[in-house]
């Protein structure tokens, strides 16, 4: 049954490392998707080394007043995250910090559709 959570080292949570993201990191949008990226592959920040990726995701409570939407959005960013790790982890690195967000201000009508902005997202990386 693990295989198909998403394991509590890969999710963002700590104040010190979103403040980081947030200082450093690096924009990029894509149709109704948008991240924040940090390599720190890359960009090396003293105190912040992981063995793996972290992720999390946020949806604006602006657009969606209701909490049931924004935990089924949030549901649905951190499942595509899940089914395509492999190919996110390849395009923003093994050792990053990232944050995606739901721009859109209309609630996605099936999964397909975030899992393309999702796919489309992470193609859009060179």
């Amino acid at each position: 049954m693990s295989d198909f959570k998403l394991p509590k080292e890969e999710k963002l949570k700590h104040k010190k490392h979103i403040g980081l993201l947030f200082e450093k990191g690096k924009w990029k949008t894509c149709d109704n998707l948008r991240i924040m990226t940090l390599n720190l592959d890359l960009k090396p920040q003293e105190e912040f080394t992981f063995d793996n990726q972290k992720i999390g995701v946020s949806v604006s409570k602006k657009h969606f007043k209701r909490a049931h939407d924004r935990n089924r959005i949030k549901r649905l960013l951190r499942e595509c995250y899940r089914l395509n790790k492999e190919l996110f982890v390849e395009k923003f690195g093994s050792n990053s910090l990232s944050m995606v967000f739901w721009v859109s201000k209309e609630m996605p009508g099936h999964f397909k559709v975030v899992e393309e902005n999702f796919l489309k997202l992470c193609d859009s990386i060179k």
